[in-house]
């Protein structure tokens, strides 16, 4: 069988940092460099994405790493490429008018936290591991109702719900944490790369790129080509952020464009495509704990071994 050549990468949310070196991959040319012609598609919320991956609707999907369970269930018939970049990417941000401080995880006692469900399987887990009860301490994570339909960019509705005061606050991506934040309306109360939250939650998941094991098995130059572009589209933004700006103008709001490159400097540190061991061990401590890995597996049941050598 011929390698593939159109591919579509389905993203879970386009208006969006953490997703960026997947849409920078396509729209800077690395994935034809490498022989494939890449679109990508937003496909929203992340398991409607691995579901696509899972119907073959899609070839890639560029999301949470853990939410590939909702549609691979024990990593079976799935791996992870590699990563777009390391650790837990999500922030905590209440209404300004808390005036919540720093670190302090006690502010969501009482409060509706704004959260995709996948994504808020992370805060939930986090919670647990920082002692909050959420029952006793009646904390809801919820959906943010405008989001309930499908492709809807999570960041942008949260930072508009909470200004609506529909939520106390949101666990949310990094630009719809900084809309919060220039706009009055919230502060940044956890952030999870930089310290923040208890031990070890900086490898509850990534922003990772996933494929199927048959595409891996049919087509691995495929495979190996996406990890090669978004290596090549994770140092190019590293050697020149404001290119940021010229991607992100055809996707984004004037607003949000304007944003990415003084958001994407802050995430260059962690754009690194390996996929480390205590990262699996953090995901599938994770979801056991919630009920969506029930069997053993190993590190390899998770990243695929043939194209390790590749990551940067």
């Amino acid at each position: 069988m011929p390698p593939v050549s159109e591919v579509v990468v389905a993203i879970p949310d386009i208006i969006s940092n953490s997703y960026f070196p997947a849409i920078a991959a396509v729209e800077m040319g690395y994935f034809r460099q490498q022989g494939v012609n890449a679109s990508t598609r937003l496909i929203a919320p992340v398991e409607r994405a691995y579901s696509a991956l899972y119907a073959g609707e899609v070839q890639f999907v560029a999301g949470s790493a853990h939410s590939m369970l909702s549609a691979f269930p024990n990593w079976r018939g799935g791996k992870l490429l590699c990563a777009q970049s390391q650790g837990l990417y999500w922030f905590l941000v209440m209404r300004s008018d808390l005036n919540a401080k720093k670190g302090d995880i006690n502010i969501v006692k009482g409060r509706r936290i704004g959260a995709a469900p996948w994504v808020g399987m992370t805060f939930k887990y986090l919670l647990f591991k920082a002692g909050i009860d959420m029952e006793e301490d009646n904390v809801v994570v919820q959906p943010v109702a405008s989001t309930v339909s499908a492709n809807v960019n999570f960041g942008l509705a949260a930072a508009q719900a909470l200004e609506d005061g529909e939520i106390d606050g949101f666990w949310a991506n990094g630009i719809g944490a900084e809309i919060a934040v220039r706009r009055g309306i919230g502060t940044i109360v956890l952030d999870v790369r930089r310290g923040d939250g208890p031990a070890g939650c900086f490898d509850y998941t990534m922003a990772s790129v996933a494929t199927t094991d048959q595409l891996i098995q049919k087509t691995p130059e495929t495979a190996a080509a996406a990890i090669v572009a978004i290596s090549q589209a994770q140092s190019a933004l590293k050697a020149n952020p404001e290119t940021a700006f010229t991607i992100a103008e055809k996707f984004f709001p004037a607003s949000e464009a304007a944003m990415i490159v003084d958001v994407l400097r802050r995430d260059l540190p962690f754009y690194q495509t390996t996929i480390t061991p205590a990262a699996v061990t953090g995901m599938n401590a994770l979801t056991r704990h919630m009920g969506h890995l029930t069997a053993e597996v190993d590190y390899y049941d998770v990243v695929a071994p043939a194209f390790t050598h590749l990551w940067s």
